[in-house]
Order: C-alpha cells, then structure tokens, then sequence
C-alpha cells in the first residue's frame, strides 16, 4: 500500500512539474481573455500616415486603425488603440501590453522566431526616395552617403547590413521628408505606399526608385500576435479573409490609400 502511495505521489509530483515547465499547456488562448473583456487592444505606432496618425482631434486614423476596427467588428468586440514607438513595439507585444500588433509589420524570419503572425493584410516594396535634382538614380549609386528610415523596421535592418551606407533613424515619414528637403539626408528607405502617398499630398518634389526585386521585392505585412494562440490568429485570418471576400477591405484601402494594396 505505501509503494502504491509513493508511486501515486511521484506520478502527482511529475505531471505538476511538467505543467510547470510548459506554461503554455494550462494557459488560456489570448482569444478567450479578448472575448471576456470584450476588447481587444491593438498597437501601432500613430506616426506612420496614411496607415496610422492622429487627426485633428487628437485621435488614431489611417489604415491600419481601420483595418483594426472592421477585425474588431467581426470578432464581435470593441478595439482599442495603443500608440508606442515601433522599435519596442514587439518587446510591450510579449509583455501583454496590448493583444495585437498592426503596423505594417513586415513578416520576416527573425520576427517569426519571437511571434506568431495572421495575414499577410497588405504587401509593399522597398522604395528609395532622393531629391529631385540628386545624383543618386540607382541602388548602385547609394554609397557613401546618410540614409534616413524608421526606427526599428525592416529597412533600418537593410541599411545597416550595408557597410556603405550612414544610417539615421526616424519615428515617422513626415521628419524624413523634412530632413530630407533640408539637405540633412541624401535619401529615404521604406515601404513604397506611404511614400507615394506622402508626396502626393505635399507635392514635394522627389524622385522615386525602385531597386531590383532581389533587393526589394514585395514583402507582406501581417498582424503581429503572441505565440501558442493558435484560435485567435484563426479568428483574426477568419475575419481578414471574409473582409478581403465582401469588399470592405477594399474599401477602406481606397479610402486611405487609393488602391486596393491586397
């Protein structure tokens, strides 16, 4: 009887110690936290026009918001929009800081090591923007000069892999363009979409270069969630595919963008 005892005590004991080690075992998808709070809290970085900034009330519009709100609709909660820089965006990700990330945020291998990601929502290429009048009219010719790009993203990785090149970072496009127009950077490396959309509402005078797709091809952006939360990244792709299929992604993408970036 006491071997039996000790046998079913050591059982106990190992199958604790197990629940223990993997965490993820007990604990509750992040879908289910959402729906009981009925809420789900969304980062992005508010500086980033036309995907998300603030209006002139102070409040967070732009793509990216929008895209938030029509997935919120559809899990059947409220959203709530969380600004932090984009270079810590995923650190306050794991801290549980907020639910989800929409930012348009470049699905990459490194990212993938640290979360999970739905979509891709929207896909954009590598676009260089200099001066018009500068000498700079290829890849080949961005040496030896200060690139401009936000904190933290794909393309401030890009630069900085470049030996060549002098890397200075920004929180958002507008003080790029600044800078920019002042002499103060030779050149601008992002995304293409916002900086077509950029320099079609200021009119500012730049030239546009596309490198080869080997250096700049399009990538995806998706939507950045914590690991082992396998329901709500298929809540979340659920609701991005019906609004890619009943034309409301469509229509919010014309709204902010003037094409669908699908």
């Amino acid at each position: 009887m006491l071997a039996r005892t000790l046998k079913g005590l050591l059982f106990a004991s190992t199958v604790a110690a197990t629940a223990l080690l993997c965490p993820t075992a007990a604990q509750a998808d992040d879908l289910q936290t959402i729906q009981q709070a009925r809420e789900i809290r969304i980062a992005m970085s508010g500086q980033y026009s036309p995907f998300s900034f603030a209006n002139e009330q102070n409040q967070i519009v732009g793509f990216d918001a929008s895209i938030s709100e029509a997935l919120a609709e559809r899990l059947g909660v409220k959203v709530t929009i969380i600004t932090t820089p984009f270079d810590g965006i995923i650190a306050g990700l794991l801290a549980k800081k907020y639910d989800a990330i929409i930012a348009s945020m470049t699905i990459t291998p490194e990212r993938l090591r640290a979360v999970d990601f739905a979509g891709p929502y929207y896909h954009a290429g590598r676009t260089i923007v200099v001066k018009d009048g500068s000498t700079i009219h290829s890849l080949d010719q961005l040496k030896d000069v200060t690139v401009g790009v936000t904190l933290g993203d794909a393309h401030d990785k890009w630069a900085r892999a470049r030996d060549n090149l002098k890397v200075k970072t920004y929180k958002g496009l507008p003080e790029m363009l600044v800078d920019l127009e002042a002499g103060r950077i030779d050149a601008i490396v992002m995304d293409s979409v916002p900086v077509l959309v950029a320099v079609k509402e200021t009119g500012q005078k730049v030239r546009i270069i596309t490198p080869p797709d080997s250096d700049g091809g399009i990538e995806g952006m998706g939507i950045a969630l914590r690991k082992n939360n396998p329901e709500l990244k298929a809540a979340l792709q659920k609701a991005l595919d019906n609004m890619l299929a009943d034309g409301s992604y469509e229509k919010i993408s014309m709204q902010w963008i003037g094409k669908d970036i699908r």
